[in-house]
């Protein structure tokens, strides 16, 4: 078959010496993957299993982890499976749908994390009201639009780039991204361009903007209380200011990067180009399971009690 004439698979060219070190490469990421989806899934399970913890702001921490296991199922199956191969190349709609995902998990990512603002602001500057505002049955709506939104949204960038007539096959990066892909065309990109620029302003800035106005006002009224407040404001808050900067900066050197990567040596380019897909949804758990005293402890009760049953097992 002629790929170079024929558009139904693209090439993924991003991988750094990959034939010296296929394996080592597999081998760490494989690692990664499985810890990714061991950490996601404790948290979730003891959130789920537990009825004390069926509060609003655990079942935001676990919408969080669904869409960190989201993310990462989006990338490391296909990235594994490309390390064994000799050629690394996608079809051409597979590998919409994995840039389609990705940017859903990224800005589904900011939303989720400006709700969870919200549940912070109500609970710490509005607390006699929190139960009336915050319910459990109403959690869901949110949530829901949380997840609608960014598909709409990125859907319709997924339309619009499918429209386009590529005369290039080959993408210099290790997955598919949408800006990516619309490089590859030699057409006209405005619309992309204006479409990708608004659906960007509409799904990532007010949740960021809302996030820093959130906690601007939380500051506040700390700075209003005592120092035993503040300590438990800072407690409650630290992993979920956490989390939202780690993902900033990782977004925003991914954005950053994909308009300088000519400048940047290749090696620094694909890093940085997979942090976001690989940091926020392996330590979202961790930060969440060890700053959490709720989550923590009955982590430690889950644990013991397995300890017991291998105790009892083996004698």
């Amino acid at each position: 078959m002629d790929f170079s004439t024929n558009f139904t698979y693209l090439f993924l060219e991003g991988q750094v010496e990959l034939e010296k070190y296929r394996y080592i490469y597999f081998t760490i990421t494989l690692i990664f993957y499985i810890l990714t989806i061991c950490f996601n899934a404790l948290v979730i399970y003891v959130i789920y299993t537990d009825k004390h913890l069926h509060e609003p702001m655990y079942i935001f921490i676990t919408a969080l982890l669904w869409n960190s296991l989201f993310g990462a199922t989006t990338f490391y199956p296909k990235f594994l499976t490309d390390l064994l191969s000799e050629v690394q190349m996608v079809f051409y709609k597979s590998c919409l749908s994995q840039a389609f995902c990705i940017n859903t998990y990224i800005t589904a990512e900011f939303i989720i994390l400006s709700a969870m603002a919200y549940d912070r602001y109500v609970s710490i500057c509005k607390p006699l009201q929190y139960s009336t505002i915050v319910k459990l049955s109403t959690v869901w709506k949110p949530l829901f639009f949380c997840f609608i939104l960014p598909a709409c949204g990125n859907g319709i960038v997924a339309i619009l780039t499918y429209r386009l007539r590529l005369c290039k096959y080959k993408l210099d990066r290790i997955y598919c991204n949408n800006y990516a892909i619309v490089k590859l065309s030699c057409g006209d990109i405005s619309v992309n361009n204006i479409y990708g620029a608004f659906n960007f302003i509409l799904l990532v800035f007010p949740p960021v903007i809302f996030i820093i106005f959130s906690y601007i006002r939380i500051l506040a009224v700390c700075l209003r209380n005592s120092k035993d407040f503040r300590r438990k404001a800072l407690q409650t808050c630290f992993p979920h200011l956490l989390i939202f900067t780690i993902f900033l900066i990782n977004a925003c050197f991914d954005v950053i990067n994909a308009r300088l990567e000519s400048h940047i040596p290749h090696i620094v380019s694909m890093v940085i180009s997979v942090e976001y897909l690989i940091i926020p949804p392996l330590f979202n758990p961790i930060i969440y399971g060890l700053k959490m005293q709720e989550i923590l402890k009955r982590i430690k009760m889950l644990i013991f009690q397995l300890w017991k049953k291998v105790s009892f097992v083996r004698t």
